[in-house]
């Protein structure tokens, strides 16, 4: 499903959905300025959203996220400068395009999960409660973990656990789901977990468990594919001087940002035109990654991973 709202006149939303991270260094980040568009490609809860619309009143913001629960939330604000798309962000271009927007000043991206998923049993992101094992941002999409457990070859399960989770016995893994499925379908978090558990190291028990959940929540919303069209189409769409700004939370989308920041490219070589000469669509502002701050730590936890890169379209 894929619908576009719009709303009109003033209001702000602010609930405990989902607290956003590193909140004053993205604003400061964006160079908000009266008249410009800018684009929030993870609504979530809004709280980026609400903070670009209460320091720059008279800007454009084209919000998106694919989960119909912040298309719920996107309904609260009603500024009338506000638009929000129920899409997934690697479609943007094409979604600015048929609102009229080719060129926008501003991007701001927030990777991961957001704390309303993870809080929310049924939705199976979670290692905390017993649910399906479900892991779906857009509710649409067919493919959910237990698909992925119960139907992927071995030696792929192996790829996507050493790949997406960096889980050390990757192998192991992969052929243990495998013996299991021949006498039994997997379909909650709590029967993967007893599964997942002699497998896990002692005293890290819980670590190896987010990273197996990791693992399979990329898979199933093809999360890394998504992230390389978002970059790619964002240095089609942002006009010279204008920011790009991916707050990311494991170091496979952080690697994939910086050197897409320093490269233009996703791999070791720097692209070329068609006239020979290097093609770098952004410079770095930050060399090194923003991250919070202890006290923002503190007062939320969940942002403790998080890394703030900012570029500049030249």
């Amino acid at each position: 499903m894929t619908s576009t709202l719009q709303h009109k006149s003033n209001t702000t939303l602010s609930t405990p959905y989902h607290i956003p991270a590193l909140v004053e260094e993205c604003i400061e980040g964006l160079l908000l300025k009266p008249g410009g568009v800018y684009v929030d490609v993870t609504f979530g809860g809004g709280g980026h959203s609400e903070h670009i619309l209460h320091t720059c009143p008279d800007c454009s913001l084209i919000a998106f996220d694919q989960d119909p629960d912040a298309a719920l939330k996107a309904k609260k604000i009603t500024h009338q400068n506000f638009t929000f798309i129920e899409s997934n962000f690697r479609f943007i271009k094409n979604h600015l395009k048929a609102i009229g927007i080719h060129q926008i000043d501003g991007l701001l991206a927030d990777l991961g999960v957001s704390s309303h998923q993870i809080d929310t049993p049924e939705r199976g992101f979670s290692t905390r409660f017993a649910a399906p094992l479900d892991m779906r941002m857009d509710k649409e999409n067919q493919c959910t973990a237990a698909h992925i457990l119960n139907t992927y070859p071995e030696k792929k399960l192996q790829h996507i656990f050493s790949q997406f989770g960096e889980v050390r016995n990757a192998k192991t893994l992969a052929s243990v789901i495998e013996e299991y499925r021949k006498h039994s379908t997997i379909s909650t978090t709590e029967q993967f977990i007893k599964i997942l558990s002699p497998l896990a190291p002692k005293g890290r028990e819980y670590k190896y468990y987010a990273q197996v959940f990791q693992a399979l929540r990329i898979e199933v919303n093809q999360e890394l594919e998504a992230l390389k069209d978002l970059l790619t189409q964002s240095a089609e769409l942002l006009v010279p001087g204008g920011r790009l700004l991916v707050i990311s939370y494991h170091s496979l989308e952080d690697r994939m940002v910086k050197n897409f920041i320093a490269k233009g490219t996703f791999g070791e070589e720097i692209k070329k035109d068609i006239y020979g000469n290097f093609y770098k669509p952004f410079h770095a502002v930050n060399k090194k990654p923003i991250e919070p701050s202890e006290y923002e730590i503190q007062n939320n936890p969940r942002v403790r991973s998080a890394k703030l890169r900012i570029a500049e379209k030249i």
